[in-house]
């Protein structure tokens, strides 16, 4: 039903109408500030990709490609590029150290702010309770208390920090079907909610299959890589179950996962008048779905290529049903991404050479927790992650050297592992920002200088941790370059090809609506794109 309605839509609205007014809009001298704010984040969306498959995007991609101001050198400028960290920077205008969100585990969750309608305990609870300073919701409301903001999208932490601490409308997906929020933001979902809910979208998919949306000869990729999904169906069609439930769970991991979030979306916009008033309004939208179809498939599948295509339609189709609602010359629409993704390392090794590896850390990280626990340090006090080593030297004194010796030989060790290219210690990777050691200044954007991170840990270009078949997170380009495209009348249209960073978003949101931030910036407003 959805998708016969996302059809018939693009049908009715892809006519001279709809894609007249950009130019409409480009012929006059001025446009008035935006009423309507809208920010659209392609979870995993690479840098490259809008210019992969140029030729095929003819809807909601390539209008903003062809016609907005596209920055196609930007990057998140922090080493750990994942969801959390890479949704907080974009609407902030600062980097992960002054956000507090440094990684996915320093996300979203918060059992003090349990979900609605979902048994206690059964699901973990959520709010941006880690989330420090403010957004552009802030910076919009410091000047007109009436402005408005509504965030959906599939994962919790795509909704919840792109508006940071505020009291927005914010919703999330639950692998049953619904989506929800928790009690940090309402004691109870709105009517609108409940009845999107009760149309049962994402169980209306029940035992159909994922097929490519264009004939064979218009796919250059393999179709049947047995490292893709695990070897598990590794090649299309990929059916859902013939039972609903099981059906909404699996959705997820198709491109109808995105229809259903821009029907929420559209839904939301009309019922809460986004966008009608003399304030400006805000609508963010993360997609979630090409990040887990990157995951399983990785980024040079025949899915994912599918998956552009058909979130390029479906995005057409949502600029279309917006721009038949809202006057465009009161639109301000923004593209980017909270991350790239490397190549499946299997495959990456076969062209690159055996520098890229599947690594594991167990046995050195096994050393190095056992001398520190020798040294009287508690287990809570050390914290080894994939990519960190934390101490919490408070309660231990005079073993200073002592605990700096195991990490030096812990990082000797690990820097000999297959897949690592260097381990760090922390505090010698703060300093000015260095155009020759890019690594290490993304690090330096990471975290505060006081944080408790004593060895920050990189792994060779394509290399990864775990099984998972491909995955992002380092901070090397493949990973932090996404793309940064602003349309509508108070940009300029172009290709801009010069360095920026996602932090540069937020200001220049700001720049265009006419507020100030509430603290000082990491980004700067890209004025060159500002009409």
């Amino acid at each position: 039903m959805l998708r016969a309605s996302l059809v018939l839509a693009f049908v009715l609205l892809s006519g001279s109408h709809a894609r007249a007014q950009p130019s409409r809009a480009a012929s006059g001298p001025t446009a008035p500030p935006p009423s309507l704010v809208v920010l659209i984040t392609v979870d995993q969306l690479r840098g490259d990709y809008l210019d992969r498959f140029a030729s095929q995007l003819n809807g909601g991609f390539g209008r903003l490609a062809r016609g907005g101001a596209w920055f196609t050198n930007a990057h998140h400028d922090h080493a750990i590029t994942e969801t959390a960290p890479g949704h907080a920077t974009l609407l902030s205008g600062r980097f992960p150290r002054s956000t507090g969100i440094s990684a996915n585990d320093a996300g979203v969750f918060d059992n003090a702010s349990p979900l609605l309608d979902v048994p206690v305990g059964t699901v973990g609870g959520a709010s941006p309770g880690r989330f420090q300073g403010s957004t552009l919701v802030d910076w919009l409301r410091d000047k007109d208390s009436r402005s408005r903001a509504l965030s959906v999208s599939m994962k919790d932490r795509g909704a919840i920090l792109p508006v940071g601490r505020s009291r927005a409308e914010v919703y999330w997906y639950l692998p049953d079907g619904r989506f929800t929020t928790s009690r940090y933001y309402r004691d109870s979902l709105p009517d609108w909610v409940r009845r999107f809910n009760a149309r049962r979208l994402p169980q209306s998919y029940a035992g159909k299959s994922w097929v490519p949306m264009l004939p064979d000869s218009a796919y250059h990729e393999a179709d049947s890589v047995d490292l893709e999904s695990g070897g598990i169906e590794p090649a299309f069609p990929h059916s859902l179950p013939t039972d609903s439930a099981a059906a909404a769970a699996h959705v997820r991991v198709t491109p109808w996962m995105d229809d259903v979030t821009l029907a929420l979306a559209l839904d939301g916009l009309r019922e809460l008048s986004l966008g009608t008033g003399s304030q400006a309004d805000l609508l963010a939208v993360s997609l979630s779905a090409t990040d887990l179809i990157g995951h399983t498939y990785g980024p040079d599948s025949k899915e994912i290529h599918d998956q552009m295509l058909r979130l390029d339609r479906s995005l057409g189709v949502f600029f279309d049903s917006l721009f038949r609602v809202r006057d465009s010359l009161r639109v301000a629409i923004v593209l980017s991404s909270d991350h790239g993704v490397g190549k499946i390392p299997e495959l990456a090794a076969t062209a690159a050479g055996s520098l890229t590896a599947r690594v594991n850390l167990v046995a050195p990280v096994a050393r190095l927790r056992a001398r520190l626990l020798e040294l009287g340090l508690a287990p809570d006090a050390i914290d080894v992650n994939q990519r960190t080593v934390r101490v919490n030297r408070t309660r231990v004194w005079g073993k200073d050297a002592a605990i700096d010796a195991a990490l030096d030989a812990f990082a000797g060790e690990a820097s000999r592992v297959p897949g690592v290219a260097r381990v760090d210690r922390f505090r010698k990777l703060i300093g000015p920002d260095t155009l020759t050691d890019p690594v290490a200044r993304r690090w330096s954007h990471q975290f505060p200088p006081k944080n408790g991170v004593e060895l920050a840990i990189t792994l060779t270009p394509s290399s990864i941790f775990g099984s998972i078949v491909a995955t992002h997170g380092s901070p090397y380009d493949y990973d932090t370059h996404v793309p940064l495209i602003f349309y509508g009348p108070a940009f300029t249209p172009g290709r801009y090809a010069e360095f920026v960073r996602t932090v540069d978003l937020a200001p220049t949101l700001a720049k265009i609506t006419g507020v100030v931030a509430g603290e000082k910036l990491d980004g700067v407003a890209l004025k060159r794109a500002i009409r």
